[in-house]
Order: C-alpha cells, then structure tokens, then sequence
C-alpha cells in the first residue's frame, strides 16, 4: 500500500495512481489560494488519545443493556449462572431458526443481548469495552451504533443459515462486526498518527478475530457461523467508510452506503429464506411430530414433499408421522419411496418391515427384512422382525431362533427377551421362557405385562406360589388389587 509523497501517510486501499493523500491535497489547495480563508485542513484525532466520558455513550449504553438483561433473567429465577435451559434462553429472545423464520424477526436483534451464563457475559462484555470504546471515538455515537446493530443482525442471519436448528445468543457476532469494521477501516483509510500506532492496533485486532474463530472451530457449544457472519458485516461496513464516507462531515452519503448494505443483505436473506423455504417446514414437521401433533406434521411434511419430491428425508418423516397417526397405508407409500430414492437406507427398510408386519402382509415384511440383512448383516432389528413375522405365522422354533440371534448381536435390545419367552412359552420350554422373562425384567425393571407373562409361565410349570407373587406384583403395579 502506497504512501503520501509529501507528508508519508499511509494513502487508502484502491488508491490506484494517487500520490498525494486527501489531507495535502487540501493543503495545496489552500496555498493555491483555491480554499476560503477561513477553512482548516481536517486532523482526526487518533481514538485512543481521546479521553473524555461521552466519546463512548452507545458503548456504554450497549454494556448497560447486556448486563441489565442478565441479571433480569438471574432475578426471573433462571439458572444463568449454571446451565439456563433453552425454553428459558427463547422466552428471553434467543435466536431460534423455527421460531425466528416463522415471523418473529425480532429474535435476529434480541439474541445480542442474552446471554447464556455469567462467563459468557462477562468475556464478551469485557471485548465490547475495549473494541467499543475505540470504535465509538473513530467512527462517532451514531455510525457505531448502526454497525454494531447490523453486524449484530447480520450475525444471528449467519446463525440461522448455518445452524437453523440451534440456539444462538450473545453479543460476540456483534463484536467481531465492530472488530471486522476497525480492521477494514485502518487498512484501507488515512490517518494523521503514526504508522507503528495503526500496526499495532491492527495486530490485535487481527489477533483477537483469528484466535476467536479458531476457539470457536475447535470448541463445542460456541456459535462461529455468527461471528463469521458478524466479521464479514464489519469489514464490508468498515470498507464502505473508509473508502466512499471517511469524514464525519460525510454522514448522509454515510448512511446512504449503509441503507445499500442493508437492502443486499436483506434480499440476499430473503433468497435464502426462499431457496430453503422446504427446510423450515421440514423443520416444523419435526417439531410437530415431537409434540405428537400428527395432522400438523403431515401437513408440513406434504408441503416440502410437494416442492421437493426427491428430498428423502422428508418422506421418511412423513411416513413416521403416517405410522404415529395409524394411517399404515400411506406410511408404507413414504417408506417405499423412500426406499427408490435411496436403496441403502437401512432404516427405512427397517420400518417399512414393522409398518408391513402390523399391515399383515407377512411375506413382505419377511422380504423386507431379508433384503435389510443383506445390507448389513449385524443389524440386529433384521432378526427381531423376522423372528415377529415367524410368531404371527406360528413358526415357533424360527421365532426362538430369530429373537436369539437379535439378542446376541444387542442384549439391550428392548423387548427381545420377552418376545423370546412368549416363543418359548408356545414351545412349552417353561424353563427357558421364564429365565428369558427374568432377563428382560433385569434390564427393564418391574413391568406389569412383563409380570403376567412371568405368572402364567409359573402356573405352567406348576410353581403356585411364584405365579402368585408374580399376580401380586402386576396389581400392585397398576393400583389394582
């Protein structure tokens, strides 16, 4: 980057061809007599030699706000300075990507201001200080605050995008906007201190985003698709200064820039939210399904089936909620397609076998089992299914055997062992069915079908007294005596 031929100031980035800075150019003008008398060549003052209380008010306001906003939610008796849950980081507006993409826009902004415990808080606060105040004193009360709202915004967009389905809170995107701005800013303006001052402050600026971000990729729990979303909003917001509004005198073609960043950033989340559209009701079929609110499901999950027919995920979600509504016919259909569209999926085939054992369709849910061993021959639900299809056929023996061999692959497989003992009671292999019984009730626990089946096992083998305690334990269990 070149310097000013007559006083040795660093010239601005793009400053092709030049060899006089601004300042010297209005000098000269002065001495050709082409400036009023009046007129004073402007000298910014360096940031960090200003010292008075209201060069950094917004800063001050910001931190104000931020620590206000913790010890409100500490008073509301959220666990803050422990782990807060995430239904409690929403009531306080978190930025949650189902929630903020159905309409509540304002999570973008309030996220910045929650923050999930006391060193969290206090990490970024003491940042906001420092980074703040400097960028306060550089740039003026109402530019800064414009650019720590946008990078704010701009962070928790960067949030969604990369992480629709996480929660996000903090002031750290804001932060690295601010820091991003003042890296932008002292490369590529002109300043009348020393070059060693700038270089030193950019090292650290530099140091901080750098080391931030690489704690950010190597850390779990820390959301770095917003600072990098922040950081990008700051150096593009620091380039448009530094390179089309440098003075304060320059505010309306300032905020004029900043309108334009405003509008791209706006329509480029718009096509975003368009592009992926399919995700957010992929999103709320998910979470419907979860609350058990099956017709609600559906209907998201058919609208992005509609718009995305080869989006295998959303029909095997479909058809889960298909199953969970009973509707078993529509719910083979989705397992099916599923299955065309991706002939290794295991868990469809898995399923699709379960759907077709409670359809009745015997032989091909054995099919479907068969061909899921042949896909992987340890996936112990294979053998639990066929040894179910073989039960509901009265093929006792293959039943043991199958149930036997899911056990094997998985001993905690649920369920395996009371289905092993309801073979070996149709057996007659008493012994075996209630030692299967009691295996399965010391991995489960006291249960009352459980108990019944370990009672009538009893009776068979002619042992009263067990059988009893076994009836006594099951009423027990449900209230009744």
């Amino acid at each position: 980057m070149a310097n000013c031929v007559q006083c040795g100031r660093k010239l601005p980035g793009f400053s092709f061809g030049k060899k006089l800075c601004s300042w010297c150019v209005q000098h000269q003008a002065a001495q050709r007599g082409e400036e009023g008398e009046n007129t004073v060549q402007r000298v910014e003052v360096a940031p960090w030699l200003r010292s008075d209380s209201t060069s950094r008010i917004v800063t001050q306001a910001i931190f104000g706000i931020n620590v206000a906003v913790f010890l409100g939610m500490l008073f509301a008796g959220v666990k803050i300075l422990d782990d807060p849950s995430g239904q409690d980081l929403v009531h306080w507006g978190a930025n949650y990507g189902p929630y903020t993409t159905s309409g509540q826009w304002w999570r973008l902004l309030t996220c910045v201001f929650v923050h999930g415990s006391l060193e969290h808080v206090a990490l970024n606060m003491f940042s906001l200080w420092y980074i703040g105040s400097l960028a306060e004193s550089l740039y003026g009360h109402i530019t800064f605050a414009v650019i720590y709202l946008i990078a704010g915004i701009s962070a928790s967009i960067g949030s969604i995008v990369w992480n629709p389905s996480v929660l996000s809170v903090g002031a750290s995107g804001a932060i690295f906007g601010i820091a991003g701005a003042l890296i932008a800013s002292l490369t590529l303006g002109e300043f009348p201190f020393p070059r060693r001052q700038i270089s030193m402050t950019l090292t650290v600026l530099v140091v901080f985003s750098v080391y931030s971000l690489y704690e950010g990729a190597t850390s779990s729990g820390i959301d770095n698709a917003a600072h990098i979303g922040g950081l990008i909003a700051g150096l593009v917001l620091g380039t448009v200064i530094a390179t089309l509004a440098p003075g304060r005198d320059s505010a309306l073609r300032r905020f004029a820039a900043f309108a334009v960043v405003l509008a791209i950033l706006g329509g480029g989340t718009a096509w975003w939210l368009y592009s992926r559209d399919y995700l957010r009701h992929m999103q709320r079929g998910v979470g419907y399904l979860g609350e058990g609110k099956t017709d609600q499901s559906i209907a998201e999950l058919q609208t992005v089936v509609r718009r995305r027919p080869d989006f295998a995920p959303a029909h095997f979600v479909l058809a889960r909620a298909y199953a969970a509504k009973g509707d078993l016919a529509n719910a083979e259909v989705e397992y099916r397609r599923v299955i065309q569209l991706n002939p290794r999926s295991e868990s469809a085939f898995n399923n699709l076998g379960f759907v077709l054992l409670e359809e009745k369709k015997l032989s091909e849910a054995r099919q479907a089992f068969q061909q899921l061993l042949a896909l992987n021959a340890n996936y112990a639900n294979a053998h639990f299914g066929l040894g179910s299809v073989a039960f509901a056929e009265g093929n006792y023996q293959q039943a043991v055997e199958e149930y036997k061999q899911a056990a094997q692959q998985e001993p905690d497989m649920e369920g395996v062992y009371y289905r092993l003992g309801q073979a070996q009671v149709k057996l007659k292999l008493y012994d075996d069915a209630i030692y299967s019984y009691l295996r399965e009730q010391k991995r489960i626990g006291d249960d009352y079908d459980l108990e019944i089946a370990l009672a009538a096992a009893y009776d068979a083998k002619g042992m009263k007294q067990e059988a009893a305690a076994a009836r006594q334990k099951a009423a027990e269990l449900t209230g009744r005596e």
